[in-house]
């Protein structure tokens, strides 16, 4: 992906709303291989609905830097997943992390319910393929001011 022109602020540099399209641009691709692609809600009536999202800033990004998000799944059960991102530089560093609890929705309710089954072994499949990952050393990291 790219940044672009319209995406950076004031300040000189991408804009914060903007790291998040980047991360949401690789969900989209990584959900379709799970199941939850554009055709899902019309034809389960479910969805997905991020419940929770933590976004660290580790290095600004400029118009036009080229960058690639990676998305490894951490965890799941039948009605939530746990997923990590990491934002990169083309010349090789870490611009961003992000991190992700995403709940799936009946849309009737609405409310959290388990997954079809075929999404679910889709869901599972991406869980196996990810178990010899590594576990990212920022995976839970909390937020806070450190008390001397």
């Amino acid at each position: 992906m790219t940044v672009k022109p319209e995406w950076i602020d004031y300040n000189g540099h991408l804009n914060m709303a903007y790291y998040n399209v980047l991360f949401d641009q690789c969900a989209d691709e990584v959900y379709a291989l799970m199941g939850f692609g554009p055709d899902y809600h019309a034809r389960t009536g479910n969805t997905t609905y991020v419940a929770e999202f933590h976004l660290s800033y580790l290095r600004e990004l400029h118009v036009n830097d080229a960058v690639t998000v990676t998305f490894q799944l951490i965890d799941f059960d039948a009605k939530r997943f746990h997923y990590y991102q990491e934002l990169w530089h083309e010349d090789g560093w870490l611009a961003a992390t992000g991190e992700a609890l995403t709940l799936h929705v009946d849309q009737s309710g609405p409310r959290v319910a388990p997954m079809p089954d075929d999404v679910l072994s889709k869901v599972t499949a991406l869980a196996e393929a990810h178990a010899s990952l590594p576990r990212p050393p920022r995976v839970g990291a909390s937020i806070g001011l450190r008390r001397r």
